[in-house]
């Protein structure tokens, strides 16, 4: 068998991933062993593969593969969301480029380009993820418009309007003028921006006098139907009872008294617009006042604005600023810093609107999410933190607007019957909703051809809220056989940005649906940022393209990269460099495999001692690095429990295991040697497959022959074992001895090649066990254990154990004595100037503990390097 000079990773990827879904390993069928579920987080439809959906993605990944290998029923659910805002957007832009205006076509029509859309790219992510690597189960792939996903939302809503919790309400609410939708309050931004504040005056009627209110929004007067003065503020005090006249367009309206304005705040006299702000709207409810819109859907003016009619109304506010001051009204601009609510998908400035919305409320069904989390435990976040983000949405929770008015997503199942706002009713079908509607009306006669349904479509966290539950079929039967078998699912890996989105959503419809949780542990993944802590984006331009990073460092690289540096909740300074880290991890696992398989066996020989010894040694290591890995993973600390592998693998197999078995120069190894390391290099791949798939299923199947029951992803992880800790420990102080050898031969330029003598002086006591090692690796021809110092030898200490190499006619003895010298007197000059400052008192007072405690680490140092240089200068002389 050639094995190639380098790990071919494109060839190698599409083998094997063809290789494991010819064979169906993704695939999860109820049977008797217990289920490990994950829902993948739906990408939008309209999505490619960025960073962070590799970074979500490998660790689903890692997680789902770790659990096969662990014998669980692994299922991983992929899937997509509608993203009605981010696709209805994208398909009105591609209709306006190509000359037709959607308010032009029927739903049907418009429906029509959206699911050609969806048809065209709504696999694309999808796809992308198989580079990756992902074992989702993909005969499982839902789409938030499935049919079958979509009744779930239909009978849902019905289900929640039937129990009294979803009403229809004349609320104000977060508009985006260029989607032309509402938004819920977490889908809005607050951006900080520098504006104006304009200071307006409104003359008193029937008099000269005027009053100054200070707005950041001159464009609004035209909406205002009140000025609001504090009944306690005495600067004010003869305009109550009497009224201002509204600058430009003329309006009289009353002056009203209220508590609720800041005499500190501003002028003291506030401009009450009902129709365009909360507060506004709330004091226009207290004192019956009239509500003026001044904005059309898109945030230009209608006719209440006059000659500004169809106009923006930043356009508008820069042209009524000048107005104003034409007319005298304006007395001054300062410059502010507000913060600006925008859309989180349109980047559009929200406006507040009054509209007829649906609304969910949230009250009631909003505690037992918040017992399960914040009280019983019976779900948990990692990282811990996150609870109270948790608690503050949960606890200041307001009903959901669950409304949008878009076509694209599940049309609202509420029907009209008649002209009044309250003439509807609420059903699956439109043959059940006719049904209701007779019965109403009590009218036999009326025909389905008179009802209509509402135009407005549901938010998409409303679909997708339903997505552990729905995937199974748990809303539409419960008593299916999937949904008893799968639900509740495991873990759930997602970003802390959609924790209230989706995430509290999901639990509040577990526990509303089935008492049940939707999961256990939800793994809050960081963001992925650049080396200047930026968040990727397209637009900065400093977002790599995952499929680019796959082709150059291949998915092994790539995942190993990525995770290295993930820990839970913390942000990744993204540089591309981690990957080439994971590359080179590749590289020498790959070449770790390609030197055992070049090694000759002969069943000849017998096993040497220190192949034994470092056998057990490596078995004990082995047992002590799962331990570790196994507690990582019970606390979700990813990223550090591939760090235990890399360094399992990397330092204790490859530096030090394969070299203590490495048989000597054209020499043959023993069978039982090489059995055992073929055992430990396949232990390893274990590990490491959920990490490193493709790498690893290529190692595993080029050791032996394998049917398709014994292929790596579908073996079985390591069994844990008690093991010898003394064995590691011994060891440890094995490999100093080792390096003090080597450091020895550098320093004195010894060939390896040529034997050398070790005495040691063991004051510590030290375990013997592992001196075939030292002897094989640091080329020792005899190694005895002497009660006294040895003269005329090198020496370096390991603790309190001394060590001594007889010096040969390879040493220049003179050359030696005058470079020790030089070194103990640089020595000596270090440590002075080391315990001048820890004399000194100011020095010591002031400075942090750390740097004292460095200090004298370099004296303690310093200290020892001295007594071994003059133990040898004693020693040649």
């Amino acid at each position: 068998m050639t094995i190639p000079a380098q790990f071919e990773a494109k060839t190698i990827e599409q083998k094997w991933y063809d290789y494991w879904m010819k064979n169906n390993y993704f695939h999860s069928e109820p049977d008797h062993r217990t289920p490990y579920t994950i829902v993948i987080p739906p990408p939008n439809v309209t999505g490619v593969l960025h960073m962070g959906h590799m970074l979500n993605n490998t660790i689903q990944d890692v997680l789902i593969r770790r659990a096969r290998l662990k014998g669980l029923n692994a299922c991983w659910v992929p899937g997509t969301d509608h993203a009605s805002i981010a696709t209805e957007a994208k398909v009105v832009a591609k209709l306006k480029a190509e000359g037709i205006n959607k308010n032009d076509l029927t739903r049907e029509e418009f429906l029509a380009h959206a699911w050609e859309w969806t048809d065209k790219y709504g696999g694309v992510i999808l796809d992308q993820l198989k580079k990756l690597g992902a074992s989702c189960d993909w005969e499982r792939t839902k789409f938030t418009m499935d049919p079958d996903m979509s009744a779930s939302v239909i009978r849902s809503f019905v289900d929640l309007y039937n129990k009294g919790l979803i009403y229809r309400g004349y609320r104000m609410v977060n508009w985006d003028p260029e989607a032309k939708t509402t938004l819920s309050d977490e889908e809005v931004i607050y951006v900080e921006q520098q504006g104006k504040l304009y200071f307006l005056n409104y003359k008193i009627e029937g008099s000269e006098d005027f009053l100054t209110v200070a707005t950041t929004r001159p464009e609004t007067i035209f909406g205002d139907t009140a000025i609001c003065i504090n009944p306690n503020d005495e600067r004010f005090a003869h305009l109550k009872d009497k009224k201002a006249i509204v600058p430009i367009c003329g309006r009289v309206v009353p002056i009203i008294e209220d508590e609720y304005v800041d005499v500190e705040f501003g002028t003291g006299c506030l401009k009450v617009t009902p129709a365009h702000d909360m507060n506004d709207k709330t004091l226009g409810e207290k004192h019956n006042l009239e509500i003026i819109d001044i904005f059309n859907e898109d945030a230009t003016l209608n006719s209440f604005g006059l000659h500004y009619q169809g106009q923006d109304r930043f356009v508008v506010r820069e042209a009524i600023a000048k107005e104003l001051e034409t007319v005298g009204a304006l007395a001054k601009t300062e410059i502010h810093l507000n913060k600006v609510g925008t859309s989180e998908r349109t980047k559009a400035v929200i406006e507040p609107r009054l509209s007829d919305q649906w609304f969910l409320k949230m009250e009631d069904l909003v505690k037992p999410a918040i017992k399960a989390v914040l009280e019983d435990g019976e779900i948990k976040l990692h990282p811990k933190r996150f609870d109270n983000t948790y608690a503050h949405w949960l606890n200041n929770i307001r009903d959901w607007n669950i409304s949008r008015q878009l076509w694209w997503g599940q049309q609202i199942p509420a029907y009209y019957y008649g002209d009044g706002k309250e003439d509807f009713v609420v059903a699956e079908t439109i043959e059940d909703a006719l049904e209701l509607a007779k019965q109403r009306t009590n009218n036999p006669q009326l025909t389905a051809d008179k009802l209509t349904q509402d135009v407005d479509a549901l938010d998409t966290w409303f679909s997708s809220w339903l997505w552990p539950m729905a995937v199974f079929g748990g809303i539409m039967n419960p008593e299916n056989e999937d949904f008893k078998y799968y639900y509740p699912t495991n873990d759930l890996v997602t970003g802390p940005d959609i924790l209230f989105f989706w995430v509290a959503r999901m639990i509040i419809a577990g526990y509303e649906y089935t008492g049940k949780k939707p999961f256990t542990n939800v793994y809050l993944t960081g963001l992925v940022r650049d080396k200047q802590r930026r968040k990727m984006s397209k637009s900065l331009g400093n977002s790599p393209d995952p499929l680019d990073l796959i082709d150059k460092f291949g998915a092994d690289g790539v995942r190993v990269g990525l995770l290295l540096s993930a820990s839970a909740g913390n942000d990744i300074m993204f540089d591309e460099e981690l990957c080439n880290q994971g590359k080179a991890f590749t590289n020498k696992i790959w070449n770790a495999f390609k030197l055992i398989k070049g090694w000759e066996v002969s069943d000849a020989i017998p096993q040497p001692e220190s192949s034994k010894v470092a056998i057990e040694w490596y078995e004990a290591k082995l047992q002590q690095t799962l331990l570790e890995i196994e507690d990582n993973f019970e606390k979700y600390r990813i990223s550090d429990a591939l760090m235990g592998i890399y360094k399992l693998v990397w330092d204790d197999f490859c530096s030090w295991f394969l070299e203590m078995i490495k048989p000597g120069y054209q020499q043959p190894i023993d069978s039982v040697t090489l059995a055992k390391a073929i055992e430990m290099l396949e232990n390893n791949l274990k590990l490491l497959h959920p990490f490193m798939p493709f790498l690893t299923e290529e190692i595993w199947q080029l050791l032996a022959e394998r049917t398709k029951e014994e292929a790596l992803i579908v073996s079985t992880w390591p069994t844990m074992k008690p093991f010898n800790a003394s064995l590691i420990t011994d060891f440890d102080n094995t490999i100093e001895v080792i390096s003090g050898i080597r450091t020895i031969r550098k320093d004195k330029n010894i060939p390896f090649k040529d034997t050398i003598e070790l005495k040691v002086v063991n004051n510590d006591k030290a375990s013997t066990y592992f001196d075939t090692v030292v002897s094989k690796l640091g080329n020792i021809s005899a190694l005895d254990y002497v009660s006294d110092k040895v003269e005329g030898a090198l020496s370096f200490r390991v603790k309190s154990n001394e060590y001594f190499i007889p010096i040969t006619g390879n040493i220049n003895v003179e050359e030696e004595i005058a470079k020790l010298t030089e070194e103990l007197n640089y020595t000596k000059g270090f440590l002075k100037s080391v315990q001048g400052k820890l004399s000194n008192e100011k020095f010591v007072a002031g400075a942090p503990e750390k740097v004292i405690e460095m200090e004298r680490k370099k004296e303690a140092d310093a200290l020892a390097k001295i007594a071994t240089i003059e133990q040898s200068l004693v020693g040649l002389k």
